[in-house]
């Protein structure tokens, strides 16, 4: 397996940090949660006052042969025509990274149909999406690896060149299905308790996507994390995965979106614990698979919007609440007590 080492964060800084905090020019603990996020960052960077450089949001995207059962309300193509939406400026990512001051780069993990290049697109592609989990396994053991190895590949490139807060996201077509698959044997979780409507299935197609998710479970017992993501997985999931394992190895700030990346997140964690202490969870989507998951690491989202569109959109527009919990450290002024 892929070679990852995350120490658990060493906590001896904590005391001095809330510390700091607590004799800013402010009344003790009027700022909630950012104080314990503050907290969170100064560990994470080893600093009591650590300036945060660039922000990057990497969009992993790859396709799914589960989309044969009918598991999405929309059809595959639509997977790489976003992606040319992503490059070309004008999806809701594109949007919020502009407004966050953060990069957008595009990582074609395994798109099925051809992707327009352009500017900002990284090719990366394993293969042409993966295979139907319902009837076989998702991916080859060397595919699933090869995809985890490249993700921490890109996030360590990231970190050389200079990014301090990683903030990665999603285009699948189909992946809430394999978000799901994931979530239910690595939470675990009742399959049936992870299961949402997606890009807006309607009654029919959520029961046709229990179907297909019953019949995919059925097929394999798999529970170890490298296997589930075998079995189950898209390459963009396993590609967005060794990007949070790469940032959290190097002590940078993962901040985490929705079910999707919730699912990768999930994964990482499973593979290297220590992984979770370095996690900012940026809003609580509105899929089930996606509150079971928070459920099972704890995760206090910073929003709560009914969001559920990925994309990393929920992680673009948390991006402002790192930085301002990271100014509490080094911003305000202290206040003589």
């Amino acid at each position: 397996m892929t070679d990852i080492s995350i120490p658990p964060l060493d906590r001896a800084l904590e005391p001095a940090l809330r510390k700091l905090i607590d004799e800013k020019a402010k009344p003790v603990g009027s700022l909630g949660r950012l104080e314990d996020l503050a907290v969170k960052i100064g560990l994470t960077r080893g600093e009591l006052k650590p300036k945060l450089g660039p922000a990057v949001s990497v969009i992993f995207a790859g396709d799914h042969g589960l989309t044969e059962e009918g598991v999405s309300s929309h059809p595959p193509e639509v997977t790489a025509a976003m992606v040319g939406n992503f490059i070309g400026g004008g999806a809701a990512i594109s949007a919020f990274t502009r407004l966050a001051g953060a990069t957008l780069t595009v990582v074609d993990a395994g798109v099925r149909f051809p992707v327009a290049d352009g500017p900002g697109l990284i090719s990366a592609r394993i293969a042409e999406g993966t295979r139907n989990a319902a009837r076989e396994p998702a991916m080859t053991p060397a595919q699933c690896e090869a995809a985890l190895a490249k993700g921490i590949e890109l996030a360590r490139e990231a970190v050389a060149d200079g990014a301090d807060i990683l903030a990665p996201g999603e285009m699948g077509i189909g992946n809430t299905a394999s978000a799901s698959l994931i979530t239910h044997r690595l939470a675990p979780a009742p399959l049936d308790d992870v299961i949402g409507r997606g890009a807006g299935l309607d009654n029919d197609g959520l029961e046709r996507k229990r179907a297909a998710l019953a019949k995919a479970a059925a097929r394999s017992d798999a529970t170890a994390p490298m296997d589930v993501l075998a079995e189950f997985g898209g390459f963009e999931i396993v590609m967005m995965c060794g990007f949070m394992l790469g940032g959290a190895a190097e002590n940078r700030i993962v901040v985490v979106d929705g079910f999707i990346a919730c699912a990768a997140a999930l994964a990482a964690c499973r593979i290297a614990p220590a992984a979770r202490e370095r996690m900012v969870f940026a809003h609580r989507s509105i899929e089930p698979g996606a509150r079971a998951i928070l459920d099972t690491l704890e995760g206090d989202p910073l929003l709560d919007l009914d969001m559920r569109l990925g994309e990393g959109s929920g992680a673009a527009l948390a991006i402002p609440l790192v930085r301002a919990a990271a100014a509490i450290l080094t911003d305000i002024a202290d206040y003589p007590r």
